[in-house]
């Protein structure tokens, strides 16, 4: 992934006019080394991105890592030295802390809903509840941590959830008109439909042409039932409300994926510090 167009928006949000604290208080000359230090237990993410920003404002910056993404780490580890320019260091620090804090946070909590089911043949995905302009990152926050992405925006599947159904006409008609879209447009995504009852799961299996089934809000009871009642013709998705505390429930249905939104929109920012290592 090329996180050039990303660093350069970001650090003119940050920098604007100029870091004048920096450019008042130290000779531009003036090199240092700093150390990225972990402050809670977790999974690491945002490293690779953390390089790159250094590198976009230094090329000859000179990264030495302790810790990778993915990695669990501990409160007190050391993840990376970076050698550098003190204004550089300065300047990348809060895009770096900001990025790797909020990533690292993802993987954290998706690696705990992972653990939580690793039993089990389900996989957690996510879903397009991100934040704009950062989904890409948080996305890969959530493969780091051990989750699998949905589809990345409105352009690379299809989902007809229950307001296309509704404005539609019924599932039947969402359906049919989906399949002639993109029979006529040479389109060829995978088409995704959600489900708020078992009669609604009846209609997709007479009606066919799709890839998988929502299952939306369903209890752990009735998503047993209406898998059962799919039987592996299609992919099964459950989702709606599905925490921490109930995912294992949900899992032992059989279920192919639980899509929990929360990874991302309820994960807590680990806790980072970049501090200057003084010799």
């Amino acid at each position: 992934m090329d996180n050039t167009a990303f660093i350069a928006a970001a650090l003119k949000e940050d920098i604007g006019s100029g870091d004048h604290s920096t450019l008042a208080s130290i000779e531009p000359s003036a090199k240092g080394k700093a150390v990225l230090k972990i402050k809670e237990d977790g999974i690491l993410a945002g490293v690779e991105l953390a390089q790159d920003i250094f590198h976009y404002l230094e090329p000859e910056a000179v990264f030495i890592l302790h810790k990778k993404d993915g990695d669990r780490v501990s409160y007190d580890e050391v993840a990376f030295e970076v050698s550098a320019k003190v204004h550089t260091i300065l300047q990348a620090e809060r895009l770096t802390l900001n990025c790797m804090q909020r990533m690292s946070g993802i993987a954290t909590l998706t690696d705990q809903y992972v653990q939580k089911i690793k039993d089990y043949n389900t996989k957690i995905l996510d879903t397009r509840k991100t934040t704009p302009l950062f989904r890409a990152y948080e996305k890969v926050a959530v493969r780091i941590g051990g989750g699998i992405n949905h589809r990345m925006g409105l352009y690379d599947m299809i989902m007809l959830k229950d307001n296309h159904i509704d404005f539609c006409g019924g599932i039947e008609k969402a359906i049919e008109n989906t399949n002639a879209y993109l029979a006529a447009n040479k389109l060829d995504l995978k088409i995704e439909v959600e489900t708020r009852s078992l009669d609604d799961v009846k209609r997709v299996l007479a009606t066919g042409k799709v890839h998988r089934i929502m299952l939306d809000n369903y209890t752990p009871e009735m998503l047993a039932e209406a898998v059962k009642l799919i039987d592996g013709k299609y992919e099964t998705e459950a989702s709606g409300g599905i925490n921490l505390d109930t995912i294992e429930d949900y899992a032992r249905t059989g279920v192919d994926y639980v899509s929990v939104g929360a990874v991302i929109h309820h994960a807590v920012s680990m806790d980072l510090s970049l501090k200057a290592q003084l010799v």
